[in-house]
């Protein structure tokens, strides 16, 4: 079981906090000789595998790095194109690392925006007057799952679907923000959260939750 990130999300919208606590290798790094027998495309400024699942490497998964340096979105590490590397048959043999795409800072903020309208999208949805809006997303591989405040802050926390104990654990972060930022002289509300002892209690806070411990009195 893990706790995978960490979202603080203001009542306009904005992030202003993300912690990423655990990600799952999914890397793959394999020596591919000429013709490549995968299909790549460019997708979003990234180069994906569009066809020929094989030995780890999936649909979707992003090419990381040629021969141990990293790409740059479609470029190699000295500035050619990566489709264009990948035709030439000289350049072969080669080592390729495919895996998961890593967000970027602009991506988590548009998330999170993104989240933000759904979340009052469900709460007008609802039969119910008053709705509380969307507490739990659930997939196969995470549930995200959601705590909003009375003033409108929302935290989100993405953990294993089996991982226990997310309720208390929204709950002290809450607490932990009330006491660390909030009361913070430096801190500005709705302003992005930079305070240390905020990140180092809900770094210990993960831990516990992870090891599914209690939060008594004082924790």
């Amino acid at each position: 079981m893990a706790i995978f990130s960490v979202y603080v999300v203001n009542k306009a919208g904005g992030l202003i906090y993300q912690l990423d606590h655990y990600a799952p290798r999914s890397d793959t790094e394999k020596t591919f000789s000429f013709p490549l027998d995968l299909v790549l495309r460019p997708h979003d400024e990234r180069v994906v595998v569009a066809f020929g699942q094989r030995d780890g490497i999936r649909v979707g998964h992003a090419v990381l790095a040629i021969n141990g340096a990293e790409v740059n979105g479609r470029f190699t590490a000295d500035g050619k194109d990566v489709l264009e590397f990948l035709g030439n048959a000289a350049n072969y043999p080669v080592s390729i690392r495919f895996g998961r795409h890593r967000l970027s800072s602009n991506e988590k903020l548009m998330l999170a925006s993104m989240f933000h309208s759904l979340f009052a999208i469900g709460s007008q949805l609802s039969p119910e007057v008053g709705s509380s809006g969307i507490e739990m997303l659930e997939t196969d591989t995470f549930k995200l799952h959601c705590f909003q405040t009375l003033t409108g802050i929302k935290f989100m926390v993405l953990a294993d679907p089996r991982q226990t104990g997310i309720d208390a654990l929204l709950r002290k972060i809450y607490e932990i923000y009330s006491d660390f930022a909030l009361k913070n002289p430096f801190y500005s509300l709705e302003m992005p959260i930079r305070c240390e002892l905020f990140d180092q209690n809900l770094k210990l806070a993960l831990e516990v939750a992870e090891k599914a411990g209690p939060f008594g009195p004082g924790s």
